[in-house]
């Protein structure tokens, strides 16, 4: 598995930075705040706009990479990440950071679901070695982001932005001269595609379940700077461990659950765990010791969840898998997106209520997969043939970076 090509090492490299992206701006949350003099719901749009122009984007990425082919698409991504980040840590004012964010956010959603298939066309190897290898660059991103972001910020804020920007040109770079031409679909997706998709009701349960859950999962990431009070460097150490933690359960103890007590039942019992862990920072809000361990704890339950969750995404409606990850990721990362900025509004009148607010969604998202059991028993009856862990490995990146 690990003897691959150079073209498969140089995507693998890109996808690392562009996972790196979710979590590399928590440490920097409040000294952009204090810099710029913002308050914490104006510093949680750089995670609002970031989200919601992903979710959007996430529609018309299957079109766009079905017509120009995937090498193209994971170029014009990586470019547009490339100005998104450099000029956003250009920015002087909140709103500017904000807008370029989520520029960062439209070159993020291209490159990420395309960056998979890229995979699998070029490596050695089976399918299922390919996503191990896919999955590896996502959980060295995801738990490498907050990290260099601590180290980076407590330079400058506008250190982890200029980072990505000259990581990115790397792998741009790269991408461009290893990975060969890769020719437009035959069957070129639909746009509406999604939309349809969304009819099935029980696709649309699990997508409303993920979009509840990622109001307690945003809240975790973009308020939790902000009552902690501690250095860059400090906040970057404790959501390090919360991504090295999700990155591990997501792709280990996931899988093993699942084998013992069923993909549905281990998603609800993740879901208890989590909307628990938000309630005990709710309640101890205070103390550091209570929201730093709560965040690391929380990387366990979200790690478990993201995985178990995408996968009844896979198997709930007979529709294209890719086309159910689009309309998955729409509803998800569109309506989750209102959560950062809540929290921080919630935040500035009381900083107890966001992480009430988070572990209530969480528990309504909780009782609509619970209710839906019935119509998901058929999860657990087949395994879910090879081809199609593609769609399914993309829905799991971009629910990670989420």
């Amino acid at each position: 598995m690990w003897r691959q090509p150079k073209s498969v090492w140089a995507v693998a490299f890109a996808c690392v930075i562009a996972f790196m992206g979710i979590g590399l701006v928590d440490p920097i949350l409040k000294p952009i705040a204090d810099k710029l003099g913002a308050t914490p719901s104006q510093t949680s749009l750089l995670f609002t706009s970031y989200m919601a122009v992903m979710g959007v984007a996430m529609l018309i990425t299957g079109w766009v990479s079905s017509r120009i082919g995937a090498k193209k698409t994971l170029i014009i991504g990586l470019g547009i990440i490339i100005v998104g980040s450099a000029v956003a840590g250009m920015q002087d004012s909140i709103g500017g950071i904000v807008g370029w964010r989520a520029v960062w956010g439209l070159g993020n959603a291209l490159f990420v679901a395309t960056a998979l298939a890229a995979i699998v066309q070029s490596a050695r190897g089976s399918v299922a070695q390919a996503i191990i290898l896919y999955e590896a660059a996502l959980g060295v991103g995801i738990a490498a982001g907050p990290l260099l972001g601590g180290a980076l910020g407590s330079i400058s804020w506008r250190g982890p932005f200029f980072g990505v920007a000259v990581l990115m040109a790397i792998g741009l770079l790269a991408t461009l001269v290893l990975l060969p031409s890769t020719p437009p679909s035959k069957t070129p997706t639909s746009i509406v595609a999604p939309f349809r998709a969304l009819r099935h009701g029980a696709l649309l349960r699990v997508a409303l379940t993920a979009m509840f859950y990622n109001f307690g999962f945003f809240t975790l990431l973009a308020f939790t700077p902000f009552p902690l009070e501690m250095s860059t460097t400090g906040v970057g150490l404790i959501f390090f461990g919360w991504g090295l933690l999700l990155a591990v359960s997501s792709v280990f103890v996931a899988p093993a659950l699942q084998r013992r007590f069923g993909t549905v039942p281990t998603a609800c019992a993740a879901l208890t765990g989590f909307a628990l862990v938000l309630a005990a920072m709710a309640l101890g809000t205070s103390s550091k010791l209570v929201l730093g361990g709560g965040v690391v704890i929380a990387g366990l339950f979200l790690g478990i969840n993201n995985t178990l969750i995408t996968e009844v995404v896979m198997k709930a409606a007979p529709v294209d898998r890719g086309v159910a990850s689009a309309a998955y990721s729409f509803v998800r990362f569109g309506g989750g997106a209102v959560a950062p900025y809540l929290a921080g509004k919630l935040g500035e009148r009381n900083v107890h209520l966001p992480f009430w607010m988070g572990a209530g969604a969480v528990v309504i998202g909780l009782a609509i997969l619970a209710a839906s059991q019935r119509s998901l028993a058929h999860i657990d009856d087949e395994e879910a043939p090879a081809h199609g862990s593609i769609a399914e490995a993309q829905a799991v990146t971009v629910g990670d970076e989420g």
